[in-house]
């Protein structure tokens, strides 16, 4: 018994911890939702610091002065555009070669590498990493070098996907990260970086996960730093499996990605693949193209043709479930037509019938008249016509009845549809349902209502104002033939008494139908006791 409770537990633990990280996932969606609706704010904030700088290089003095404020405006540039960053990269390499400063060309030709790795020119970032000394640069500038250097032999290989070339790529990338984790100080950004670079790239995902857990723990992390990590850290909860893990920092690295303006970053191209795997076609299309989008505006060119070998898959797949939306939408739709086509079928066999009706009430009559001379045929005829006038009653009520329940079906389906639709979103389906307009279907039925009961109790107005005294009189509104009030009463004469039926018929509430009698009822002279009983006093034709 044990076992079972010990296995039950389990189970119930493993499912509130599965729609708990499910519910954290949709959580940092909806934010990622909200901060993209936002990215024309963030950019601004870039923009208006890139013109602050602009403005302070149009007052530069020396060229030192134009050297660092080239190397800020690289800065801002670096992740945002390529085109912009390479161009100050080689203004500062120009400056740097006017001022005859060595270290100070070598910093700016690693900007100039850092941008040409950044679009996917790898060859040429070899070649221009090859022209800088690292005798000349302090031990910053040698891990920047390695590092740089490093990475593009690691980026060369996975843009190549050549198994031969990889086993060549890959060890001196090991071989350059190695170097720079030898000139950075245990325990700093730069070390762990380094170390968590060479963690996924040997695959030793558990220590990588140690060195990107400490990483993001750090103080002080810019958001592009965070970003980049945290894609990272994603990157080896995914090779272990732990796909919950790695989706929520994905998402959130696409987040940082954002508010930090940058352009040049894969986190929301992979969220837009991990969503497109998991069948959420709608996000995956908005995150694939906004991908798209910054890789073509920074001009990252290897990012492109990555984007690109998804990008139509995941929009022929969102085109297809457009297309089965619209096959339900039809089926739907003529669902809703099939039964509208059954009420007005229905309602025609009524009036059918109705006529039928009138044509038997005018038998009985001339029956009547020729019969008088006769008491015991008289007395005979008068019970058939007693019976015929019950009937008459209780078909008309029949009728109304059918015609309500018809408009009650009706308004589940439109709310059932309406549900379903709008749960995926179908626009087109919910205004599609909403043209069918129920209560001039119900206006119509109390208008064949009252031109039926006005036909048998064409006396019945003047005999209901009758039990009342000067301005207590119920006045029926323009354009109908009875008021509420009448209605109500009328159902009464027909002998349907209970409030919840007549509720039912007229489409109120009970308490309404029970406050319109008391009010009628008390406006007139007649006890309120005996009112009920002189409205089935009036008497059918």
């Amino acid at each position: 018994m044990r076992p079972r409770l010990t296995l039950l537990l389990c189970l119930l633990l493993s499912v509130w911890y599965v729609a708990d990280a499910q519910s954290a996932t949709d959580s940092l969606l909806n934010k990622l939702n909200a901060v993209l609706a936002d990215k024309g704010v963030f950019v601004k904030q870039k923009q208006a610091r890139i013109e602050n700088l602009n403005k302070k290089l149009g007052r530069a003095g020396n060229t030192r002065q134009r050297y660092d404020l080239y190397s800020a405006l690289f800065d801002e540039y670096k992740n945002f555009s390529y085109d912009s960053a390479y161009n100050y990269a080689k203004k500062a390499e120009l400056a740097a070669n006017q001022l005859n400063d060595p270290a100070l060309l070598s910093a700016a030709k690693m900007k100039l590498a850092f941008t040409l790795i950044s679009s996917g020119m790898f060859k040429e970032t070899i070649e221009t990493l090859d022209g800088i000394s690292t005798k000349l640069l302090p031990d910053a500038g040698k891990f920047e070098y390695y590092f740089l250097r490093g990475r593009s032999y690691f980026d060369w290989s996975d843009f190549d996907r050549n198994v031969d070339y990889t086993a060549i790529y890959n060890p001196l990338g090991i071989k350059c990260i190695d170097s720079a984790v030898a000139v950075s100080q245990p325990g700093t950004y730069n070390y762990l970086v380094a170390r968590g670079l060479k963690d996924i790239r040997t695959r030793d995902n558990a220590d990588g996960v140690k060195i990107y857990t400490a990483l993001l723990a750090l103080k002080g992390l810019t958001p592009h730093q965070f970003a980049v990590n945290a894609s990272s850290l994603s990157y080896i909860y995914e090779v272990q499996g732990q796909q919950e893990k790695s989706i929520d920092l994905l998402i959130e690295a696409a987040i940082s990605d954002i508010q930090s303006a940058t352009k040049e970053t894969v986190a929301i191209y992979r969220v837009a693949d991990y969503l497109y795997k998991k069948g959420d076609l709608k996000n995956a299309y908005t995150y694939i193209n906004q991908a798209m989008d910054e890789a073509t505006f920074y001009g990252a060119r290897h990012r492109q043709v990555t984007i690109s070998s998804i990008l139509p898959i995941i929009e022929a797949q969102r085109i297809s479930a457009v297309e089965q939306q619209r096959k339900s939408l039809i089926i739907y739709s003529s669902i809703i037509t099939v039964l509208v086509i059954f009420v007005l079928l229905f309602a025609y066999i009524i009036f059918r019938q109705l006529k039928k009706l009138r044509i038997a009430d005018d038998i009985i009559k001339e029956a009547n008249i020729t019969l008088q001379e006769n008491n015991m045929a008289l007395e005979e005829l008068n019970k058939n016509l007693s019976i015929a006038n019950k009937i008459k009653n209780e078909y008309i009520g029949y009728y109304f009845n059918i015609n309500t329940v018809y408009i009650e079906k009706l308004e589940s389906f439109q709310m059932s549809l309406d549900k379903k639709l709008s749960s995926k979103r179908y626009e087109d389906a919910h205004a599609a349902v909403k043209k069918l307009n129920l209560e001039d279907e119900r206006h119509q039925l109390f208008h064949t209502f009252d031109k039926v009961f006005l036909r048998l109790f064409p006396d019945f107005i003047s005999k209901f104002n009758a039990l009342f005294e000067g301005d207590n009189e119920i006045h029926i509104p323009e354009g109908q033939l009875l008021s509420t009030e009448h209605r109500i009463f009328a159902l009464i004469r027909m002998g349907i008494h209970d409030n919840d039926r007549i509720a039912k018929l007229l489409g109120y509430s009970v308490n309404t139908i029970y406050s319109y009698k008391n009010r009628i009822k008390n406006k007139s002279f007649v006890a309120n006791d005996e009112f009920d009983d002189r409205i089935m006093e009036i008497e059918a034709v």
